[in-house]
C-alpha cells in the first residue's frame, strides 16, 4: 500500500478541519450540542460564555497526552495541529460568516454529518480531533473495537449529562447530531476498507 504523501496529509487534515468547524458552527447556531469533545465544548460554552474554540483546546490537553503515549508523536503532532486550526477557524468564523437562521433538524443532521466527515478525513491521514476520538481510534487500532460504536456509548453519557442543563427537545435534536456524527465513522472507518489506512 502506498502511504499518503505530506501534501496528501496536509490537504486531508485541512479538509477535516473545515468540516469539523462547519459542523460546530451549524450546531452552535441552533443551540445544539453533539458528542465527543465538540459536544462538551459547546455545552460548556453555553454556560460559561467562553469561546467554544478555546474550550475545545483546553478540554483536549489530557487527551493529547494520552495520544502521545499510546498513539505516538506523529499522530499527536498532526492531531494537535488540526485542533489548533479548528480553534483558530472557530475564532475567525463570527467575522466572516453569520448564520441568521437554521432549522434545528438541518443543524442536527448537517452539523453532525459534517463533524463526522471531518473526523473521518483526519483519521484517514493519521490524526484525530483530540478528545474521546483519540481514545476510540486507539481502541480500534489496539483491540479492533469499532471506533464509531465506542463513540456512540461515550456520546450517550455526554447527552445524559446535558439533560440536566439543556431543554429536553434540544437534547433530542443533539442526540440526532451525535448519531449522524458517529454513523459516519462507524460506516466508513473500518480496517481494510480504505487502502491508505
Amino acid at each position: 500500500m502506498k502511504p499518503h504523501s505530506l501534501l496528501d496529509d496536509v490537504y486531508g487534515i485541512a479538509v477535516g478541519v473545515l468540516f469539523v468547524a462547519a459542523g460546530i458552527v451549524l450546531l452552535q447556531a441552533a443551540g445544539l450540542i453533539t458528542g465527543g469533545v465538540a459536544g462538551i465544548a459547546l455545552l460548556s460554552s453555553y454556560f460559561s460564555g467562553m469561546p467554544v474554540g478555546l474550550l475545545f483546546m483546553l478540554i483536549n490537553v489530557p487527551f493529547f497526552l494520552f495520544g502521545y503515549l499510546f498513539m505516538g508523536p506523529l499522530f499527536t503532532v498532526k492531531s494537535l495541529a488540526g485542533s489548533v486550526a479548528i480553534m483558530l477557524l472557530l475564532k475567525a468564523v463570527p467575522h466572516v460568516l453569520v448564520i441568521g437562521h437554521v432549522h434545528v433538524a438541518v443543524a442536527a443532521l448537517a452539523g453532525g454529518t459534517f463533524c463526522g466527515m471531518g473526523i473521518l478525513a483526519l483519521a484517514r491521514h493519521g490524526a484525530g480531533v483530540g478528545g474521546t476520538g483519540i481514545v476510540t481510534l486507539w481502541l480500534q487500532k489496539k483491540y479492533g473495537i469499532n471506533a464509531g460504536r465506542t463513540q456512540v456509548m461515550i456520546d450517550a453519557v455526554i447527552l445524559l449529562v446535558a439533560l440536566a442543563l439543556v431543554a429536553p427537545q434540544l437534547v433530542g435534536w443533539s442526540a440526532l447530531s451525535a448519531v449522524a456524527m458517529s454513523s459516519m465513522v462507524m460506516a466508513w472507518h473500518r480496517a481494510g476498507r480504505y487502502f491508505g489506512s
